[in-house]
């Protein structure tokens, strides 16, 4: 996942239902954020109609002076058709608005304020909230997490909780990131600039502060990856120990013994080896997990 590819960043608060479509519709959310309505959208060719209106009636009083009654009430007629045409709601082409599209626009305002969109982050922030996204994403779809090795439950409340919280503090840094830029965009005084350091100090600050919290959810995932790696390995092995008779049983029929056993006992070991392993893997993720959590 790069900075182009965060996801929206929905508060854990927010009912699941609702947070999913918010989730799923990050083009649609950034369009309300610029004052999409629920309703059509005019067409935005009403002045040219009303430029064609204009000149009927000039029209219209040029045949009246003529005395030429009937076209008069012909371009009358045309200009009320015109006028009625124009002021209906024209749905241009692509601005149909697809079933449930409303309510989720309605979600969108209700709930403002409590997701964040990509454009709520500026050019350092982005990579550091996509970190924080692949780290928990890792995490949360890895076997161990789901077969219950890991503490499932507690990551499945801290882990958003933490997703949640880095990128309330990257969305305010960015913030306050531009609006320093462009104070200082023009430059700034000497006698300014002293008590412009202090400031740029708490935002360097603040961005470090943010990162150590992004690197220990990406220890905490490399603990959960060697895990997972573990994991398979030695699911692996238990399958191939499973079918451990039937391969002692050919080579003892075929006479092989003396050459076989020791290579396929080897199996026994190997899988005992990596039970090991998969434990230690587990409790360094937990070991990591209780720094995380505080």
């Amino acid at each position: 996942m790069s900075g182009q590819d965060v996801a929206v960043v929905v508060d854990p608060s927010v009912p699941e239902e609702v947070a999913w479509s918010l989730r799923s519709n990050a083009q649609l959310l950034a369009r309300v954020r610029r004052g999409l309505t629920p309703e059509f959208e005019l067409d935005d060719s009403l002045p040219k109609g009303m430029a064609l209106a204009v000149c009927l009636v000039l029209l219209d009083l040029v045949f009246l002076l003529a005395g030429l009654v009937p076209l008069v009430i012909l371009t009358t007629g045309a200009i009320l058709l015109l006028l009625l045409s124009r002021s209906l709601p024209a749905i241009k082409p692509g601005d149909e608005e697809p079933e449930g599209q409303g309510d989720l626009i309605q979600q969108a305002r209700w709930y403002d304020g409590r997701y964040y969109l990509r454009e709520d982050f500026d050019a350092e922030a982005l990579p550091l909230l996509a970190r924080t996204q692949r780290a928990i994403n890792s995490v949360l779809g890895s076997h161990v997490n789901a077969e219950g090795l890991l503490d499932d439950v507690r990551n499945s409340v801290m882990l958003p909780q933490q997703e949640w919280e880095i990128a309330r503090l990257l969305a305010k840094l960015s913030a306050l990131r531009a609006e320093h830029n462009e104070l200082i965009a023009d430059g700034i005084a000497p006698e300014v600039a002293k008590a412009v350091q202090p400031l740029e100090r708490a935002l360097l600050n603040s961005e470090a502060a943010v990162a150590a919290r992004v690197e220990a959810l990406e220890r905490y995932a490399g603990h959960v990856a060697e895990a997972e790696r573990a994991y398979h390995a030695h699911g692996q092995i238990e399958e191939l120990r499973a079918r451990l008779p039937r391969y002692e049983e050919l080579v003892a029929e075929s006479g092989a013994d003396g050459f076989a056993v020791p290579e396929i006992s080897r199996l026994s070991e190997d899988a005992d080896r990596l039970e090991r392993a998969l434990r230690r893997s587990v409790s360094s993720a937990h070991e990591a997990f209780r720094y995380l959590d505080g």
